[in-house]
């Protein structure tokens, strides 16, 4: 099956950017695509399609929300987004929160929602002694 080629969105081609001049073991700023010798292929990608093969396979997969995005793997479907953040990971069996700080904050919120039903429900009765 083969895929549509796009035009890459301005935040897609940002983080392909960002990716390739801070992850890519074969980027240097002064040279280049060290292997090539030229300028990185990556850096101006405007179309969907064809990637640098050490790009899709080593550094591609370190951003899941834009592997996502650019490639149609089956890999990608078990991803969730954290409801706290909206960061996009991979869950850790049935993990809900991206990370433990995100758990933390989200615990936090549903313990206030909690609170403030529960004080709504008993009629603001505060025992003062």
């Amino acid at each position: 099956m083969e895929t549509v080629s796009r035009e890459l969105t301005r935040d897609e081609r940002a983080g392909i950017r960002r990716l390739a001049m801070g992850m890519c073991a074969n980027y240097d700023p002064e040279y280049g695509c060290l292997p090539l010798e030229c300028s990185c292929y990556m850096l101006g990608k405007c179309w969907t399609g064809a990637y640098c093969r050490y790009f899709q396979n080593a550094v591609l997969p370190l951003n899941f929300a834009l592997e996502a995005k650019l490639t149609d793997s089956a890999g990608t479907a078990s991803q969730k987004s954290c409801p706290v953040c909206g960061t996009a990971y991979i869950p850790v069996t049935n993990q809900a929160y991206c990370s433990e700080a995100c758990r933390m904050k989200g615990k936090r919120e549903a313990d206030r929602r909690r609170q403030r039903r529960h004080r709504q429900n008993n009629g603001d009765k505060v025992s003062r002694s």
